[in-house]
């Protein structure tokens, strides 16, 4: 039963150097100390996820927790600067916080921890720090690896998500707090994050290899510092799905691990797949670890996935059914290894396979159709039919399948190759082909050639040399139905989801000694016993607000053939809206475009666009900010400026002219 609640918009939560934090809390009424749930974000409580927040924590106050939602410092209306992501001074803080909360007398001295991405992270950061206060973490869309298993590279490869990451943070720091709350400092201290904040894609572009500053606050160092109950939970449709499996394997204390079809959004907000009642999921898990009840769920299988039927590549829907493994690995799961051959992937028993060459040199428009790393539009950033990046690969068909064939894990590709440049990459894509021909890809993995021994360590690929490499794929779980086939396919390129290597490559693959790995999962009476999760709860959104303008979404391919130029344009425009009870009207707009012309990898160009806008009355501000990134064959080129408006008066502009050599990538 719900229990009444109080909101508390703007709290300051004061931190040992003077700073102080903003937060927003929603708590019981009554006077009784209950255990306390912490949200620790830069996305602005006050604004943009207002709504969102107005819907979860007031939840989680009805059911017997006080539910805190802060501002990094530097973001909202927390004080002071953030320069960068997950530095030590954010953890400090954030052990401040869990510290301040336990010390409250509304707070019986347990917090647990809960977010998706940023907030996901900061779950699992601060649990590897061992606070006494926090008990128990739900982490969404994470990572325990910032640099082989993030938005900045891949594979040693580096994903153009970096820069639309970057540009989105950029964005995000230059936006002002809000005057009514602040005071009359407000201008001072929005002055003070524009000159401050910085260019992170500099930063992060002097770190092309695992170097300690990708080490840092990356729990795969050590998971055993990690000894509180974690939640972990991810989408098929997200880039954060390997997170689970590892941390399902690796953690040393109660860990549960769950995957739907969903995107980089909560489950019980996803625009792909069935949404759940994640909400209650989590309040289940928090009863158990933070109040003690019996609620089940530290019983309940530790991995629970959804298994994807094969579907229309032009449809975010995806139909399937869940399945659950008691322990990660499973005992269920066996590896097959079939051969590459000329004649396609060898599946049958005992075909003989002959060794031949064979070579493909991949024009940049493989990975036109790829999608985003992480999706989280739904509509528009999934990838397309692979029959549009197929042409520039090479293919390898299975045969039509007799049987379902059920896979669940990590799928490898071992390629015995060779390249004719030092610095290469490879992507594998393994798709379904239905029997009308349409083709969805199921996952993909990506190599930096120059990475295939070491993250860290990197080396050069002697062109010429054959050596046998090993690609890893994205973890999925699939479902072939009979009558389809399996393909996978090869490229050198797959621009823009990845950057692409210095030069043209041509890479030489000998089938019959380069094989499809994949863990084959035989299906389990107890699949058709899980538990169903319950609807989204219906709780209406306690905030007056007001649409002004609604959101705008457009994922466009372009080929100018007079100009022989190819663009990717993408428009990611949120809704323009008013939040009546403070009338505080927001807007958020972001148009991103990678291109390039005539095949040629020196003009190879990401561009991001953003603008924030805020308005109370005749009061407005405005930010803009653009970023460039271009390269050589030695160097990347990074240009970016930031205007900041009040009124039609610009009060703040700087650019950044930046040349970074590549580090064999």
């Amino acid at each position: 039963m719900a229990v009444p609640i109080e909101e508390h918009a703007h709290v300051r939560i004061p931190m040992s150097d003077g700073c102080h934090l903003s937060a927003r809390i929603w708590r019981p009424i009554h006077g009784e100390p209950v255990p306390a749930i912490l949200e620790y974000i830069p996305y602005r409580h006050r604004d943009f996820t207002a709504l969102r927040d107005a819907q979860i924590h007031p939840f989680f106050a009805e059911h017997g927790y006080a539910s805190v939602r802060v501002d990094l410092r530097g973001s909202g209306n927390s004080e002071g600067v953030l320069r960068d992501e997950y530095l030590p001074q954010e953890l400090d803080d954030g052990i401040e916080v869990l510290r301040w909360i336990a010390s409250q007398p509304w707070c019986d001295g347990q917090v647990g921890m809960f977010g998706l991405s940023w907030g996901g992270f900061n779950g699992l950061m601060l649990a590897a720090r061992q606070p006494p206060e926090l008990k128990c973490v739900v982490s969404v869309c994470s990572s325990d690896d910032r640099f082989a298993d993030d938005v900045h590279y891949m594979g040693g490869a580096m994903l153009t998500d970096n820069l639309s990451w970057a540009s989105n943070m950029f964005a995000y720091n230059s936006c002002p707090p809000d005057p009514m709350l602040v005071g009359d400092g407000w201008r001072d201290q929005w002055l003070e994050r524009l000159q401050g904040s910085g260019l992170w894609i500099h930063t992060w572009l002097q770190h092309q290899r695992r170097d300690e500053y990708w080490k840092h606050a990356s729990i795969c160092e050590d998971y055993e510092k990690v000894r509180v109950p974690v939640y972990a939970v991810s989408g098929w449709a997200d880039g954060y799905s390997n997170t689970v499996f590892r941390l399902v394997r690796n953690l040393p204390g109660p860990v549960k691990g769950l995957i739907g079809a969903w995107g980089h959004k909560y489950p019980h907000m996803t625009d792909v797949g069935e949404p759940i009642g994640f909400l209650e999921e989590c309040v289940r898990w928090w009863d158990r670890w933070l109040k003690g009840l019996d609620t089940g769920i530290d019983r309940e299988p530790a991995l629970r996935v959804w298994m994807q039927d094969s579907t229309s590549p032009l449809t975010p829907s995806r139909p399937g059914r869940w399945v659950a493994e008691s322990s990660w690995p499973s005992p269920r799961v066996t590896e097959h290894a079939f051969p590459l051959s000329v004649r396609g992937i060898e599946m049958g028993q005992g075909t003989a396979c002959d060794e031949e060459e064979v070579w493909v040199q991949s024009p940049l428009s493989v990975g036109l159709f790829a999608g985003k790393w992480y999706s989280y539009a739904g509509d528009t950033d999934l990838p397309f039919d692979q029959r549009e990046e197929d042409g520039g690969a090479l293919v390898f068909d299975g045969p039509v399948l007799e049987e379902p064939l059920e896979v669940l894990g990590m799928p490898v590709a071992e390629l015995e190759l060779t390249v004719d440049k030092p610095v290469a990459m490879v992507a594998v894509r393994l798709s379904d082909i239905a029997p009308g021909g349409s083709v969805s890809r199921v996952t993909y993995g990506v190599l930096n050639l120059t990475h295939r021994e070491s993250r860290e360590f990197p080396r050069p690929f002697e062109p010429g040399r054959w050596e046998r490499v090993r690609v890893p794929l994205n973890h999925i779980a699939q479902r072939f139905p009979a009558g389809n086939r399996v393909r996978v396919a090869i490229s050198t390129s797959y621009w823009p989801l990845i950057w692409p290597s210095p030069e043209p490559v041509t890479i030489r693959v000998r089938t019959g000694k380069s094989t499809i790995v994949l863990p084959i999962r035989t299906s389990a009476p107890g699949d058709e016993a899980l538990r169903p999760f319950p609807s989204p709860n219906g709780r209406p959104n306690s905030l007056r607000w007001t649409l002004l303008e609604p959101a705008h979404r457009e994922w466009t391919v372009q080929h100018n053939l007079a100009t022989n130029e190819s663009m990717l344009q993408v428009i990611n425009d949120d809704m323009r809206f008013r939040l009546d009870h403070i009338d505080w009207e927001v807007c958020r707009k972001v148009t991103e475009r990678y291109s390039y012309r005539n095949y040629r990898y020196d003009t190879v160009r990401g561009e991001v666009s953003a603008s924030r806008h805020f308005r109370r009355g005749e009061w407005r501000t405005q930010t803009s900010t653009r970023t460039v990134l271009t390269s050589t064959r030695t160097h990347f080129r990074l240009s970016a400026t930031l205007d900041a408006y009040e009124g039609d008066s610009r009060i703040f502009s700087k650019s950044w002219n930046e040349i970074v050599p590549r580090d064999l990538i």
